[in-house]
């Protein structure tokens, strides 16, 4: 277990190993608010957890609605002080993980982001550098933008509620906790010199030679490459996100799908099924060793 303590001692892997914890704390605190809301609406409706949140009011006050002072300001002065606090130990405690000066004959292996980019440093591995450092990160920030204008469903807003919001709490739990967090902690832990996969548990071998025989996924089917083998991949991200149509054509009489209408669906569509074929791109890399999809002289996927 000595390399994974190595890993877990080092300055700039301390954010990610506190990380976990305080996620999962929140998750869990969610998750009890959640069922008790859930059961508050199953017996009196949403009035009933409006007045479960809202509590009694302070003594003397007749107005159900609290000033910003001191009711919010004061909490939001004593979050701050501790928060002033902790980095202050932190930094008393932890030396700011700095390197010797840069050396362009002499470079770091491995050589890993900063852990807010080590996601998209991981995703390097699956996908060609502009759908994994331009393409992926615009559409996150696109999907972030549309969820106000995209999301009909009044229900459960403005606390938290499972039974309301299923597919909305689904997919974000998806997409950040499984997809986002899971491949900082992949590139943290699993990664070591030359970007080869090493468990934590497992000693780094710098003089190892990882050279992975890739095909592309018509190559397994017998497609010859090419013109065929390039309609062939066409063809399966068309089907891909032909599911998304699919999904319409089954449920479009639905009142959830209905008041989506076919334009929001469309989007939803689209970026949910780009976010799940992120890890089934995964799966064939590292499953079958499928480094493309879709190749054209353009572009690959």
């Amino acid at each position: 277990m000595e390399p994974l303590l190595r890993i877990l001692r080092q300055p700039d892997n301390v954010p990610i190993v506190l990380m976990v914890p305080l996620f999962l704390g929140i998750v869990i605190y969610w998750w009890r608010a959640a069922r008790l809301h859930d059961r508050l609406l199953a017996e009196g409706g949403e009035a009933a957890v409006r007045r479960e949140l809202d509590g009694p009011m302070p003594e003397g006050t007749q107005d159900p609605k609290l000033h910003t002072w001191p009711f919010l300001l004061r909490i939001e002065l004593l979050a701050a002080l501790v928060v002033m606090v902790v980095l202050l130990v932190w930094s008393i405690l932890l030396d700011a993980p700095l390197e010797q000066l840069a050396d362009a004959t002499r470079t770091p292996n491995p050589s890993k982001a900063p852990w807010y980019f080590l996601g998209l440093q991981e995703l390097l591995v699956y996908f060609d550098p502009w759908i994994a450092g331009v393409l992926l990160p615009a559409l996150i920030i696109l999907g972030l933008c549309l969820i106000p204008y995209v999301d009909v469903n009044p229900a459960g807003s403005g606390f938290h509620s499972w039974r309301e919001r299923r597919f909305a709490i689904t997919t974000f739990f998806f997409g950040f906790f499984g997809l986002w967090l899971g491949l900082i902690l992949v590139g943290t832990f699993c990664r070591g010199p030359g970007w080869n996969w090493f468990w934590p548990w497992e000693a780094w071998d710098r003089a190892r030679a990882v050279e992975l025989a890739t095909r592309d996924w018509p190559a397994l089917f017998g497609v010859p490459r090419g013109l065929p083998s390039s309609l062939f991949g066409g063809v399966t991200v068309a089907a891909w996100y032909g599911l998304g149509l699919a999904g319409w054509l089954w449920g479009r009489r639905r009142p959830a799908l209905q008041r989506l209408g076919r334009s929001r669906y469309a989007i939803v569509a689209f970026l949910f099924l780009t976010m799940l074929a992120v890890p089934v791109k995964m799966a064939l890399r590292l499953g079958f060793s499928v480094k493309y999809v879709w190749t054209t002289p353009w572009f690959n996927v």
